[in-house]
């Protein structure tokens, strides 16, 4: 476990998981970026994409080893993929956001019917 930088891991959690960042700092709720506004959480969606899309191409320049190349590039294309539909969403968002919605739920049936 020591060589394979775990044993500190492995005494204080045992097999459990613990999430921690790769500098050993755990995660924490504090984390997540989310204001209740869902134009505003799409655009810290985007930049959480952009920031991962950014580090790949840093991992990437890194090495030299073509076969791991090969598997960060699709997983920076990915991040640009899940980057371009945020902002589709942004953009739908933003078309729609003065109208007023209503929402009804059908499963109940309204005046004897059945839907």
């Amino acid at each position: 476990m020591k060589k394979a930088g775990l044993g500190a891991h492995y005494v204080a959690h045992d097999s459990a998981l613990f999430y921690e960042n790769a500098g050993g700092v755990p995660w924490t709720a504090a984390y997540i970026q989310a204001k209740g506004d869902p134009i505003a959480d799409l655009y810290e969606d985007i930049a959480a994409e952009e920031k991962a899309r950014a580090t790949y191409q840093w991992l990437i320049d890194l090495t030299d080893d073509v076969d791991l190349q090969d598997s960060l590039k699709f997983l920076r294309e990915r991040e640009i993929v899940h980057s371009l539909r945020f902002k589709e969403a942004v953009e739908i968002l933003k078309e729609k956001r003065d109208e007023v919605i209503f929402y009804r739920d059908l499963s109940a049936g309204c005046c004897g019917e059945v839907f």
